[in-house]
């Protein structure tokens, strides 16, 4: 069945794109969470519609392009989050986070499909390549930091980010080490071709 995405969905889509997925996907998973919507054709219109509009703020030549990309690699954006000791995020920083800040903050519009990005789960710096049009790519700084505070230098990042993975490793659930089994005893496989064994044979003399 088909839905629109109300939020990003990793592996899924972005917010606001007609997806097809599993009815019971659908109907256990995305919609009673309020990540989707069932695709109406009058939602579907509005979408294009909306689509549309932004579309004619997005370059249309190499060098509309080439200005955006300047803008973009002398500025930066910087999302401030509600993160945890550890650096990782109460949530997380998408594509479409960052194209629609990028159109908030300096009334840049970018296609979000064109970004470079994984979904941002951690505090950090991080470098976005942004398609902008042929042959054209920009690279975009962004900050993910704590709220309210300022984000720690890079190796603090890192030393924070392998404590959480160690610490995850710890408490997962140790693997069982499987109970030895009794050796069963040796078993004769009979060959075919060989005589038969009588029941009365003698016993060995020694």
């Amino acid at each position: 069945m088909q839905v629109v995405l109300r939020q990003d969905v990793d592996s899924l889509g972005l917010r606001g794109e007609v997806v097809n997925v599993a009815r019971g996907y659908a109907r256990n998973y995305l919609l009673p969470r309020g990540l989707a919507e069932l695709a109406t054709p009058g939602l579907v219109r509005e979408i294009e519609r909306r689509d549309a509009q932004r579309a004619r703020h997005e370059a249309k030549t190499v060098d509309e392009a080439q200005e955006i990309a300047k803008r973009l690699e002398a500025s930066g954006l910087r999302f401030d989050v509600n993160a945890g000791p550890t650096g990782s995020l109460f949530g997380s920083v998408t594509a479409t986070n960052v194209a629609d800040k990028l159109w908030e903050d300096q009334k840049i519009r970018v296609d979000r499909r064109k970004l470079g990005l994984q979904t941002i789960k951690r505090i950090g710096r991080y470098t976005v390549p942004v398609e902008l049009f042929g042959g054209v790519t920009a690279e975009l700084r962004v900050v993910v930091a704590p709220e309210g505070g300022e984000l720690p230098p890079q190796e603090e990042l890192d030393a924070a980010a392998a404590a959480e993975s160690d610490a995850a490793a710890a408490a997962a659930p140790a693997t069982a080490e499987p109970v030895a089994e009794p050796e069963p005893e040796a078993v004769v496989e009979a060959d075919d071709e060989a005589a038969p064994v009588e029941d009365d044979a003698a016993p060995d003399v020694e």
